[in-house]
């Protein structure tokens, strides 16, 4: 990164945000009717209407001058390469190779990765169908009704998200369950409603050693011996994905339904991977390919686009916009899509997990704001819940509305509705309501001129608040892979700018360490190591709820 031009386009950005910060985007709009025209874009099937920013042209020139300074196309480029941009394990970032289309050469440490992937893709298109197709038997020679997927962050949201957002293709597999958390209320109310018979167990650990995941494996292979099942006759209904062959099938999976987990493909961005086949078996064969290229179009885009008319690295810089010089400190995607209600949970672990940092790739500390909290619900819900703060609060929030045009159902009335709150929304954000508008609507419907005085006050709305609003024309599996690829490429973008490494997480391990510690104290509590005294009071508590 050229330091002495990045900190000049930095400030020439400060410089702007004096000349722009007061202007409100109900004026903005006012004296320039091609302004959505000229702040919006479209690519593989996504529209982004950015024109509800606090942005002009100007702005986005130097913003994408920003970008330029922090050598975002050469970091873009060097990951797409293999490089080792993981700097801290030292590892390449090539979740986009696992879904590329062509057999162009990918190479790690001299090895060339594709085939590989082709290999791995292929066998588990041959379990997906085996499934699928009921060739797939259990122990009692029955074929695969439900399965059971063990797994825990990545490894769980991409899954159980991409299948619950693509229900309307879920037609001919098995039902399929998900499982992290440790607490057992989860697992045990899945485990009473399925058979052992005809159940498959999805194993996702790399390390086939991660606490949660290997608990609930634990507890479930211990369900199927409460019901007479042999060690022998268990190879049938576990799959491991795991890079830790041997204790997977010390764990009773055979070596032939293990799959592999490679360094170079982080949990968070593994769906595309083999932890993906409980999609496939959900979807099919043919639409996982339509997500994987949905993904993979997206991916040349990024690559390709002039950075003015790229999705990802307008939203990313819009982010740095909003976050580090209007001081926003939250972020909203609002999916007005049901079968969407999950993707805020998922860009909010890609995201947070991703940009959560203040270390910077140079190990110096950063000197601004990075990662903003990420959260949302799926509208309208949301409107009766917190969109009062969106509104009226003295936090201000960019919103992301995500907007599919097109119903999966043929129910009158509903998708209009639907749309029609979106945009509404969208619009008030932006030009809220003065207090003269809300005083001239009140003494219209007759009320006192005294009373509507006082009532007109908590009636005013600000307006001035940025969102985007993206557009698609049908949720389909296509789709879904570009709009989770945009939000991927989105947090690189960001990373860059604040100089992360936006693939480890070294913050989540501390925890693990502690709660090791404190579980070995609740399992031997003749253990007398005092910890600290707020520690040391709730361990008591749950002695004493538990003697």
């Amino acid at each position: 990164m050229r330091l002495d031009t990045f900190n000049d386009n930095w400030r020439e950005l400060q410089q702007h945000l004096s000349e722009i910060e007061n202007s409100h985007l109900r004026d903005l709009f006012a004296c320039d009717s091609q302004r959505a025209e000229n702040l919006s874009v479209s690519a593989c099937g996504l529209n982004l209407d950015y024109s509800k920013n606090r942005i002009t042209l100007k702005t986005r020139a130097l913003l994408m001058a920003l970008a330029e300074s922090a050598q975002l196309t050469q970091k873009r480029d060097a990951m797409f390469a293999g490089a080792a941009i993981n700097n801290t394990e030292n590892r390449s970032v090539l979740h986009t190779a696992l879904r590329q289309q062509d057999n162009k050469p990918v190479f790690v440490d001299g090895v060339d990765i594709v085939p590989q992937i082709k290999a791995v893709r292929l066998k588990v298109e041959t379990v997906v169908n085996q499934v699928r197709n009921k060739e797939w038997l259990g122990y009692s020679g029955k074929c695969i009704t439900d399965v059971l997927n063990l797994g825990i962050g990545g490894s769980f949201l991409g899954p159980k998200i991409v299948t619950t957002s693509l229900k309307p293709y879920v037609q001919g597999g098995p039902k399929q369950h998900f499982v992290a958390n440790i607490d057992g209320n989860h697992l045990h109310d899945v485990l009473t409603k399925l058979n052992p018979e005809t159940t498959l167990v999805l194993i996702a650990s790399k390390s086939f050693n991660t606490q949660e995941t290997l608990t609930n494996a634990e507890s479930t292979r211990q369900w199927f011996y409460d019901f007479g099942v042999t060690f022998e006759q268990l190879s049938c209904h576990f799959i491991a994905i795991s890079s830790n062959v041997s204790k997977a099938v010390t764990f009773g999976i055979s070596s032939n339904n293990v799959f592999p987990m490679w360094d170079w493909v982080g949990g968070r961005y593994s769906l595309w991977s083999a932890i993906g086949m409980p999609i496939a078996m959900a979807i099919g064969n043919a639409g996982f390919a339509e997500l994987l290229k949905g993904a993979a179009d997206l991916d040349n885009h990024f690559n390709e686009a002039p950075l003015e008319k790229n999705l990802p690295v307008l939203m990313g810089m819009l982010g740095v916009w909003n976050h580090n010089f209007f001081g926003c400190q939250t972020h909203a995607l609002l999916p007005y899509s049901h079968y969407l209600r999950g993707f805020p949970a998922y860009v909010q672990q890609m995201d947070m997990e991703s940009n959560g940092k203040s270390c910077q790739l140079n190990n110096e500390m950063v000197s601004s704001t990075t990662g903003p909290v990420i959260w949302g619900a799926e509208g309208t819900n949301g409107q009766h819940a917190f969109h009062q703060l969106l509104h009226q609060g003295t936090s201000v929030v960019p919103v992301d509305f995500i907007q599919p045009l097109v119903a999966d159902h043929n129910m009158d009335g509903h998708q209009d509705m639907l749309v029609a709150n979106c945009f509404a929304q969208s619009k008030t954000l932006m030009q809220g309501k003065t207090h003269q508008q809300a005083y001239d609507e009140l003494v219209a419907s007759g009320m006192d001129g005294a009373l509507a005085k006082v009532i007109a006050k908590h009636k005013e709305m600000p307006g001035n608040r940025p969102s985007n609003t993206l557009t698609f024309n049908r949720l389909t599996p296509y789709q879904l892979g570009t709009l989770i690829a945009l939000y991927e490429h989105k947090v690189f973008v960001q990373g860059v700018i604040w100089n992360l490494n936006s693939f480890d997480q070294w913050g989540v391990e501390l925890g693990k360490i502690l709660g090791d510690d404190i579980l070995a104290r609740i399992e031997q509590p003749e253990n007398t190591e005092l910890s600290d005294s707020s520690t040391e009071l709730l361990l008591t508590q749950y002695r004493y709820a538990n003697q």
